[in-house]
């Protein structure tokens, strides 16, 4: 079948062994000093790895490839629990420490959501999950290419806008690919990160928030520069979100 799959460019790989920690279904290992997929069918193609590579050598493809086996990835993790519980030395047990395979906040994941409305108090219908569908979420640890990039409505907003405004998670995050900076505490410019996503990725639109103050405009400026930088043409507004929550027209 073909699917979404990782790829790994031996050329580029550094041999730093990131990428197979970072890989919970143990679909890529260390051979003869580079990064390899070993297992397709363990592979899910979701990209949990390409945080991890400090080069750049990991990638999402659409190949023939076997279809992921949830179930042996699951049978595998149980096999090895078991074979470890036979040699634990409890006075050798350490406290949880956090996963490896570098910061765990670079962890790509994807994130289901319920999208059924429920019954609010006033009797409205509205959507009180969380309508995140994916970390991370910050620009600076967000990978150029993910496979939720593909045919994404993006969203980049900045910091402070969540907190002002109320229906930010309904309103602005709903349906869409969601990430986010302060270009006055952020050091650098987000324009180079953003015309990368814009070029790796098929965006089909692209949406900015930014708070009313000056700062903020460090935000907007990056984003529409990228966009013009990409050579593409998707439809894009900004919404300007006022100090008191309202939104400006």
């Amino acid at each position: 079948m073909k699917r979404k799959i990782v790829e790994i460019d031996a050329d580029k790989c550094n041999g730093c062994g990131l990428c197979a920690k970072a890989c919970h279904e143990g679909a890529i290992a260390m051979v003869d000093g580079k990064a390899r997929l070993v297992k397709d069918d363990y592979c899910d193609g979701m990209g949990d790895c390409l945080p991890a590579c400090p080069v750049g050598a990991i990638t999402i493809t659409e190949r023939e490839a076997a279809e992921y086996d949830a179930l042996a990835v699951a049978a595998r993790g149980k096999l090895k629990v078991k074979s470890e519980e036979l040699k634990v030395d409890t006075a050798s047990v350490k406290p949880h420490t956090p996963p490896a395979g570098g910061c765990p906040g670079k962890m790509a994941r994807m994130i289901k959501r319920d999208t059924k409305a429920v019954q609010s108090e006033n009797s409205q219908l509205s959507t009180l999950n969380s309508q995140l569908s994916q970390w991370p979420v910050q620009i600076k640890l967000v990978p150029v290419k993910a496979p939720w990039f593909d045919g994404a409505k993006l969203l980049v907003a900045a910091d402070c806008t969540a907190y002002a405004y109320a229906a930010f998670h309904q309103e602005l995050m709903r349906g869409r690919i969601t990430i986010i900076g302060c270009p006055k505490l952020d050091e650098g410019d987000y324009t180079e990160k953003l015309t990368a996503i814009l070029k790796e990725n098929d965006i089909k639109e692209l949406v900015i928030v930014r708070m009313e103050v000056p700062c903020c405009g460090g935000l907007e400026r990056a984003a529409t520069n990228a966009l013009k930088s990409s050579g593409k043409f998707i439809p894009w507004r900004v919404v300007t979100v006022a100090i008191d929550g309202n939104i400006i027209d």
